[in-house]
């Protein structure tokens, strides 16, 4: 259950996307991107034209956004809105924790928005793409309230992963959900693709969780 599948790129298109992306580099090395990257694009794209246009269009994203930046940015007012963990999941994939009872409607969403970019970035960063290159984002609605529903970010964190991270979500694990939960997920699911719905588990007990990761890797602090 914790192990990933990929679908099947075709391999004359990642040629194609490969040559393309060479006439593009060549002229501005800043537009590079690995063959993981370019895999997972066409993962997502599906055509080379598609997966071109995508590159090109978060390319862009990034420079103007300051992606590179984010690092600078004021983070001690955000820090128990999300974190990066030190350890992995049982795939090796970077783990992102998000503990839904300290988040809110009452909040900056472009600042929260951002610090969700960077913790995008850093946890992209510590993948050893040779053994994965995505990531597992943990969802903790324990002590969850209606009033915890931020439905704007919901909706740009579905947004970044399906634009500009395309691919890099393997696994998001919902744990500790209440009933009430099963009211408001039918409004989220209905935004999701079917590919990133599957990837979408409710974690019912340690020991369903335990297929996933160490449960004592999840912080008690926040």
């Amino acid at each position: 259950m914790s192990s990933e599948e990929l679908a099947p790129i075709n391999e004359q298109d990642f040629k194609d996307l490969k040559e393309r992306m060479k006439l593009i580099v060549d002229a501005d090395p800043k537009q590079y991107h690995n063959d993981f990257s370019l895999r997972r694009y066409l993962r997502a794209f599906k055509t080379t034209d598609d997966a071109f246009q995508a590159i090109l269009k978060t390319n862009k994203w990034r420079e103007t956004y300051g992606v590179e930046k984010l690092g600078e940015m004021d983070r001690s007012q955000l820090d128990k809105k999300a974190r990066l963990l030190r350890h992995r999941d049982c795939v090796g994939r970077p783990v992102i924790y998000i503990p839904a009872k300290n988040h809110s409607s009452e909040r900056d969403i472009d600042e929260l928005t951002r610090f969700i970019v960077y913790n995008l970035e850093e946890a992209c960063k510590k993948c050893f793409e040779e053994v994965t290159d995505r990531l597992c984002i943990v969802f903790d609605l324990a002590e969850f309230s209606t009033s915890c529903m931020d439905y704007q970010l919901v909706q740009n964190l579905i947004w970044l992963l399906g634009k500009h991270f395309p691919e890099r979500l393997g696994v998001c694990l919902i744990i500790n959900s209440p009933g009430l939960f099963s009211t408001i997920w039918p409004a989220i699911r209905v935004l999701l693709d079917d590919n990133t719905a599957k990837k979408v588990k409710f974690v019912t007990d340690e020991v369903e969780l335990c297929q996933y990761l160490i449960p004592d890797i999840l912080p008690t602090d926040m």
